[in-house]
């Protein structure tokens, strides 16, 4: 590993960093939901989730839950449910419904084999070991239990990277400038098959490609800026960049009418 992707991976995984900032409420990752708005065909990803979980029985912890956009999903569609949110930041949780806990994914607060289920969606990169976290969620599923994670491709969204590079090289003034962060780099759907297969026989891929097409900067803008939490590691002034993306952008749509994002995510469905 390069010196620079240890930093990055230190970036991505740093405790204080996500806790405190990036996650110490649910603004920053609800401005990069909200960018699925525009995205065609629309997927709906909490709706998929709950399809997976069609056979399921009892508990089903979402470990990771976020702002709980999902346990909010699988209440209404799933009220039969025992459902938990895990998740490392307070803050974050705090608005989230129904019972929740603090919790490391690398040390789970429940008994091996007692969940129907467990998620693990757009959250295992954010983890310092990965394996470790995968053999946690395995043993607390039951064995005849379902873990559903999610990530995207090593691809995704880059036309977000070129725009950034762009802009943060008109700031610099050095034509092309340095790549941003890549939270999902550690844990790509290239990748996540044969890590999760460690601890699951079968590891079935959906594919969730879609093409976001927006006719104003704001929510490529906003999605953007969700990465404050990040912005020392970028070594260009962050909010200077914000706003020279924001020109660009501007200039683009007026141009060709729209700015495409191709996006790659995808769901991973584990069962022994």
């Amino acid at each position: 590993m390069t010196e620079q992707s240890a930093a990055h991976d230190a970036a991505v995984t740093d405790r204080a960093r996500l806790t405190g900032s990036a996650y110490r409420s649910g603004r920053d990752l609800a401005a990069r939901q909200a960018l699925y708005r525009w995205q065609t065909p629309r997927h709906d990803l909490p709706g998929l989730v709950a399809e997976q979980l069609r056979g399921v029985r009892g508990r089903v912890v979402d470990v990771g839950c976020g702002n709980g956009t999902f346990i909010q999903r699988l209440r209404a569609d799933r009220p039969d449910l025992a459902l938990l949110g895990l998740d490392l930041s307070p803050g974050i949780l705090a608005g989230v419904p129904g019972p929740v806990a603090v919790a490391d994914a690398t040390r789970l607060p429940l008994a091996t084999g007692s969940v129907g289920a467990a998620l693990a969606l757009h959250m295992l990169y954010h983890v310092p070991d990965i394996p470790r976290a995968i053999r946690e969620l395995s043993r607390v599923v039951a064995r005849d239990g379902v873990l559903v994670a999610s990530t995207t491709r090593a691809r995704d969204k880059a036309e977000l990277e070129d725009l950034w590079q762009r802009a943060a090289g008109d700031v610099l003034g050095t034509g092309r400038g340095p790549a941003r962060i890549a939270l999902g780099a550690r844990f790509t759907l290239e990748q996540a098959p044969a890590l999760l297969g460690e601890e699951f026989g079968r590891v079935e891929t959906i594919e969730l490609p879609g093409t976001v097409t927006v006719r104003e900067p704001g929510p490529v803008i906003a999605h953007m800026a969700s990465y404050r939490a990040w912005a020392d590691q970028y070594d260009v002034p962050f909010e200077a960049t914000i706003e020279r993306a924001r020109t660009i952008l501007v200039d683009h749509i007026a141009r060709y009418g729209a700015f495409e994002v191709r996006s790659m995510a995808g769901i991973l469905v584990c069962r022994r």
